[in-house]
């Protein structure tokens, strides 16, 4: 598609609205294009759901700008879906505001709203074709017939579905119902997109195929998104900023780069991606490191965790496994004083694909895991001596707590 018809379909909802019947429309207050740009989209202002005594949301707060892609992640239980229900009207809050372009609209209906749904079933209406799927909501808005024919044409167009219009949704794939859930969620020009759990009903290989396309279809229309999902590369290669939930409470936000390298709690370290742990103690900090000592004896440099330790300080110390680099026991170490090493014989090699996981136990007992890049030459051999380096800035040092499960 050219970038001149992808600039078309960046309708912002009052100009698709605007042949609608006006009784059909809830007028919105004018902002300028500065505004509009500054101003959040959605806000979440300290929302809490309460069942009886049972707290399922607790007190979370964020914000999304305009065009924004967030990812709302965590395990099974941890409110994401019931937050992401009082965003789209399903679900009334027990406490707290949500705002859209600065509107509280807790109190509006889920049709008061202009938010676009895509159901993790997808819901497409069994008896109508693709174009009467997608057409649905702009019937629903009173749209004009010219402007229903011209976005359903654009939104098959954008998801790649243009010449099965006719289609029913038993006659197409799982992959293809999903685009044309999505085109049915995009075409009203909703200030707000709401994904649940999108890609789940998919098998693996397709599910990594269409998470790429998905992301380029959000951005092409510059839809304002929120995913929900418990897949975490899912919600890493989708969000621009990356909303980790745990026990009904928002426990860490960022960029997804920022929520894996940086994490804060030992519960984001173990819940998005692998990693080795040591229980640590802190011996002395030098300007921007920490000297910490494992009980077997392991010394360690780490970077000073964003709370200063105290000497003596119990704490975790978090090592990735790709941070870890092999090399043979008798090569020279890099004459480095924030290079960390170590004296490891390898347990087990397992080759899956791109990827080597290995297996290695220290001198002092430990286990660790490391995963390096599958290059096709000769593969490190279990029994082998090897030379373990890690840099302290790839040294993460968490508080004692909250943990996975």
């Amino acid at each position: 598609m050219s970038s001149q018809s992808i600039s078309t379909l960046r309708v912002e909802p009052d100009k698709v609205r605007a042949t609608a019947s006006k009784a059909a429309i809830t007028t919105k207050p004018k902002m300028s294009p500065e505004q509009f740009m500054t101003k959040p989209i959605l806000e979440l202002r300290n929302v809490s759901r309460f069942y009886g005594a049972v707290p399922a949301v607790q007190n979370v707060s964020f914000s999304i700008s305009s065009g924004e892609i967030v990812s709302i992640l965590g395990p099974s239980g941890c409110g994401k879906t019931t937050t992401l229900r009082i965003i789209a009207g399903f679900v009334r809050p027990s406490e707290g505001e949500v705002r859209i372009l600065g509107r509280d609209i807790k109190d509006k209906r889920p049709y008061e709203r202009n938010v676009g749904l895509l159901f993790q079933d997808y819901a497409l209406f069994p008896h109508m074709t693709v174009a009467q799927n997608v057409a649905y909501g702009m019937h629903r808005h009173r749209y004009s017939r010219e402007l229903i024919a011209k976005r359903m044409t654009e939104m098959l167009d954008l998801v790649e579905m243009s010449g099965l219009e006719n289609r029913r949704p038993n006659e197409l794939s799982g992959g293809q119902q999903q685009r044309v859930a999505l085109a049915r969620a995009l075409a009203t020009g909703p200030e707000i997109v709401l994904l649940d759990e999108p890609l789940s009903a998919l098998d693996a290989k397709l599910r990594l195929q269409l998470r790429g396309e998905l992301r380029r279809i959000l951005q092409a229309v510059g839809a304002t998104t929120i995913v929900v999902t418990h897949d975490q590369e899912e919600a890493m290669s989708l969000g621009d900023k990356v909303v980790v939930m745990n026990k009904g409470r928002i426990v860490q936000e960022g960029t997804p780069n920022e929520v894996y390298s940086a994490p804060q709690s030992q519960f984001v370290a173990e819940f998005i991606g692998r990693s080795n742990w040591f229980d640590v103690s802190a011996n002395a900090s030098d300007g921007g490191n920490v000297a910490l000592r494992t009980a077997s004896g392991l010394d360690f440099l780490a970077m000073t965790p964003r709370e200063p330790l105290a000497p003596g300080a119990l704490c975790k110390l978090c090592i990735r496994p790709e941070r870890i680099r092999i090399g043979a026991q008798t090569a020279e170490p890099l004459a480095t004083p924030e290079l960390n090493t170590l004296s490891a014989v390898i347990s087990e090699v397992v080759a899956i694909g791109s990827n080597l996981h290995i297996s290695v136990k220290l001198d002092t007992g430990e286990m660790l895991q490391v995963l390096e890049q599958n290059y096709g030459q000769s593969l490190p051999q279990a029994g082998q001596s090897v030379r373990l380096t890690v840099l302290a800035k790839d040294c993460i040092v968490l508080p004692v707590g909250d943990r996975l499960g």
